[in-house]
C-alpha cells in the first residue's frame, strides 16, 4: 500500500470489517477452548488413567488452531495501514501476535501429547509415569497460557495496538485507554502469577484482564460495525507529524 495514496470508502470499510471480524473470531475460539481444555488441565493424572473425553479436547485444539490464524490476521491485515502512524509499532504488533500465537501453538502440542498417552500409552512404562507426564505437559499447557494471552497480549493488544489506535483516530480516543491501562494490569498480574504472588486464574489475575478483555471485545465490535474513523488522517495519506516522507526528493531538472 502506498503511504500517500487515500483509501478508499469501500476499501476502509473492507479492511475494518475484515480485521473485526477476525478480533471476534479471537474471542469465539479462545474462551470455549480453555473450557474445553479442563478435563486435561484440572487433573492430568486421572484423564490418563480413565476413559478420557478425547474429542472434546480435539476439539478444543481445533478452536485454537483457528484462533491463530485470527490471532495473526487481525495484525497482518490492518499493517500495511497501521504503518503510516508508526512502522515500528505496526510491525511490533504483528510480531506480538506471532509470538502469542507461538505459545498457543506449544500448548496445543501439550495437551494433544497428553491425549496421545491415554490413548496410546508407551509400553513398559508404569502408569505412575505415565501419569507423571501427563501432568507436566498440563503443566506446561497452564505455563503457555501465563506467558502468551497472559502477557504478551499485555504488550502487543495493549500497549502497542492501543498507542497505535490512540495515535491514529481509526477508533474514539476514549475507547483506547482500555488498552492502554489493561495491557500494563495485564503484564503486572502475569508477572505476580510468575512470582507466586497471585494464583493462575486468582481474583487479583481476573480483575486485571476485564480492561483488555473490554478493549479487544470493543474493538473488534466497532470495527465491525462501525468501520475505521473517517476522518482518521491516515486514510487520507496523510503522514504524521513527525514521520518523514519516505520517497525521494525530487531532483531539479538541470
Amino acid at each position: 500500500m502506498d503511504y500517500h495514496r487515500p483509501l478508499s470508502s469501500a476499501e476502509s470499510r473492507r479492511m475494518s470489517l475484515t480485521t473485526g471480524i477476525m478480533w471476534l473470531i479471537t474471542f469465539a475460539t479462545s474462551i470455549p477452548a480453555l473450557w474445553l481444555f479442563q478435563p486435561v488441565l484440572d487433573d492430568p493424572v486421572g484423564y490418563v488413567a480413565g476413559a478420557g473425553h478425547d474429542n472434546r479436547i480435539l476439539l478444543g485444539c481445533f478452536l485454537e488452531l483457528l484462533l491463530i490464524i485470527s490471532n495473526i490476521a487481525t495484525a497482518v491485515i490492518p499493517y500495511p495501514l497501521l504503518k503510516r502512524q508508526h512502522e515500528g509499532c505496526a510491525l511490533g504488533f504483528v510480531a506480538a501476535r506471532i509470538m502469542e500465537s507461538t505459545f498457543i501453538l506449544v500448548g496445543i502440542l501439550s495437551v494433544l501429547t497428553v491425549v496421545g498417552l491415554r490413548a496410546d500409552p508407551p509400553a513398559g512404562v508404569s502408569q505412575d509415569t505415565i501419569g507423571a507426564l501427563a501432568y507436566t505437559f498440563a503443566a506446561v499447557k497452564d505455563w503457555t497460557f501465563l506467558l502468551g494471552p497472559g502477557f504478551v497480549v499485555g504488550i502487543g493488544n495493549g500497549l502497542l495496538f492501543g498507542y497505535l489506535m490512540y495515535t491514529s483516530g481509526l477508533v474514539p480516543r476514549r475507547m483506547t485507554w482500555l488498552g492502554l491501562i489493561g495491557g500494563p494490569l495485564l503484564i503486572a498480574s502475569g508477572v505476580a502469577v510468575m512470582f507466586g504472588v497471585d494464583q493462575p486464574g486468582g481474583t487479583l489475575q481476573g480483575l486485571c484482564t476485564i480492561p483488555e478483555a473490554l478493549w479487544e471485545l470493543l474493538v473488534g465490535l466497532y470495527f465491525t460495525f462501525k468501520g475505521f474513523r473517517p476522518e482518521a488522517p491516515i486514510l487520507r495519506g496523510e503522514l504524521p507529524a513527525d514521520r518523514v516522507d519516505p520517497r525521494p526528493s525530487a531532483v531539479p531538472a538541470t
